[in-house]
């Protein structure tokens, strides 16, 4: 029988799909939202209101941007995490570290959730 040797978090593959596929939606939404504001009539403040208000393409609008910023921020932790893990030695400093990024992220979320659905 052989002992496998037990080193780090082992995040690997799973992570690493998981931080491209968030760049993938990053992106396809950054095309989507190029279009949608490049079909506006006028670049104005009712406009931009509209866009995202607008019946059911609001809602499509709203829902699309939500899932932006929650792949943002998921892609976000992956990304600090995996530097801190990486270069931050003192198990507590790391862990407070982890700890404050969460809880602002977390915040984050919430925050673009309230805006988006206060419209």
């Amino acid at each position: 029988m052989v002992k496998r040797l037990v080193v780090g978090a082992h995040y690997g593959f799973g992570d690493w799909l998981l931080q491209r596929l968030t760049a993938v939606v990053m992106a396809l939404y950054t095309v989507f939202f190029a279009v949608r504001v490049l079909m506006l009539p006028t670049h104005d403040a009712f406009s931009w209101y509209a866009l995202f208000t607008a019946g059911f393409a609001g809602s499509v609008m709203r829902f699309a941007t939500f899932l932006f910023f929650m792949a943002l921020f998921y892609h976000a932790w992956v990304g600090v995490r995996d530097i801190f893990m990486d270069y931050v030695k003192p198990i507590s400093v790391r862990l407070t570290l982890h700890a404050i990024v969460a809880f602002l992220l977390l915040g984050y979320a919430g925050w673009a959730a309230q805006i988006l659905w206060r419209l």
